[in-house]
């Protein structure tokens, strides 16, 4: 048996403490106008009941706005780590982060199998200069367990004024023992898009968090180190390494800075207006010069759509480590001036049809984040060369000079090995261009 949604409003104004049902019932009504389906009674009865029971018999008196919420956050936690009921303080927080400034740790986290996973930490925050790394668990904070809480209330926990101490106990791949860490919380500032010339020719630009403004950050900078390199950029790493996201029409707009024409990405759910589509504008700022995008597990959302669109343009070469895999929609939906409800509503696409949900972008060099050493003497080279030879006939021409030894890329090496290797991608792949010249 079915009822419509004025019967079930109407029978529960009869039951015990109906009142808590009919306020979620008015929001739900709010939300789903002009839907056709109908609100099973009996659950909801049964939800009043329980309700009821509480109001009576537990140990401590519950206030009616406490047990809503719960049930809110209960129902949601539920159906996936990403969908929420979003207070005042986090709705708030929501708005703020998009725009690059928040307080916290500055970490990106999701909730799996009752732990907290770091996603990823954010460049510049008191998580990342600590040492947290995309992929750890947190199973306690402030040596409280963290199991069985929801993530909303993990991150309420994580929360705090500037200034005070923070203990995560976090489990690592690789790691016999759980490792703890001391985090001063503090105001987060990110800087969305920071570059930099690797050497004359080939520039680095480094994406750590969409936000509004990063697809002309991107563009600016781009335009900066071509001006630093005589107006001729031969090549470009574009680095969205442990990048958990951010704003979609971000996203589009870095895609579209590197395109031409065709399907950036495309989102389908089960609601029509879900279903949209995203495509790239004539002019590509690099002007097809050739492109690395480094990536690892910590890249998610928005970080797996550019990486997602230009790999299957063929427009860029993905080097680094398979992605997160965090391909939903999540949609805010405001409930009233200061709380919201943050529901997942569809899933993206890269423009070949690929989900990136739960499967993440997968490279197309595969390339482990290693850590090299210099070997002790490599500075001076022991082996015996023409120069060494008694004799030896002198160099005649000092017209063709060998280049000297990059001792810099060398330490690029030793800093930053994926780096290395893409700058050296690069090189090769301009090499091939101007052969085919």
């Amino acid at each position: 048996m079915s009822f419509s949604k004025r019967d079930v409003l109407i029978a529960t104004t009869s039951l015990t403490l109906g009142i808590g049902f009919i306020f979620g019932s008015m929001v739900l009504a709010g939300r789903l106008e002009n839907k056709p389906d109908s609100l099973p009674l009996d659950e909801l009865r049964a939800f009043s009941e329980i309700f009821g029971e509480i109001k009576r018999n537990y140990v401590e008196p519950v206030d009616d706005k406490t047990l809503i919420e719960g049930s809110i956050r209960g129902m949601l936690s539920n159906l996936d780590p990403h969908s929420a009921y979003l207070d005042p303080q986090s709705y708030s927080e929501l708005k703020i982060g998009t725009s690059g400034k928040f307080g916290g740790l500055g970490i990106e986290v999701g909730m799996e199998d009752g732990f907290i996973r770091v996603v990823s930490p954010i460049d510049d925050t008191p998580a990342q200069k600590a040492g947290i790394q995309a992929g750890d668990l947190i199973i306690r904070i402030d040596n409280e367990p963290v199991k069985d809480l929801s993530l909303g209330e993990a991150v309420d926990k994580m929360r705090g004024k500037p200034g005070t101490q923070i203990t995560l106990t976090i489990i690592r791949q690789g790691e016999p023992q759980p490792l703890k860490f001391n985090i001063i919380r503090a105001i987060i500032k990110v800087q969305s898009v920071k570059s930099k010339t690797l050497e004359k020719g080939y520039g680095y630009v480094r994406i750590s968090q969409f936000q509004v403004e990063t697809g002309a950050n991107v563009e600016n900078e781009i335009k900066k180190l071509t001006k630093e390199s005589g107006g001729n950029l031969k090549g470009l790493v574009l680095d969205l390494r442990n990048n958990p996201g951010g704003v979609l029409s971000a996203a589009v707009e870095v895609s579209d800075s590197f395109l031409e024409k065709g399907l950036i990405v495309y989102t389908e759910g089960r609601d029509p207006q879900s279903k949209q589509s995203f495509r790239a504008t004539p002019g590509d700022v690099l002007k097809n010069a050739p492109m690395v995008v480094l990536v690892n597990g910590g890249s998610a959302s928005a970080s797996e759509i550019v990486s997602g669109a230009l790999q299957d343009h063929h427009r860029a070469i993905v080097m680094g480590t398979k992605t997160f895999g965090k391909g939903s929609v999540q949609t805010i939906l405001p409930l009233t001036e200061d709380t919201a409800l943050k529901l997942t509503t569809a899933r993206y696409y890269t423009p070949s049809g690929r989900s990136i949900q739960a499967e993440g972008i997968v490279p197309d060099i595969k390339l482990d984040n290693i850590k090299v050493s210099a070997v002790d003497g490599a500075d001076n080279d022991s082996s015996v060369k023409e120069a060494n030879l008694s004799h030896h006939l002198s160099n005649d021409s000092k017209k063709n000079e060998a280049p000297k030894e990059n001792q810099e890329e060398a330490h690029l090496a030793i800093e930053d090995y994926p780096l290395y290797e893409a700058l050296n991608l690069l090189k090769g792949l301009s090499a091939l261009a101007a052969i085919g010249k």
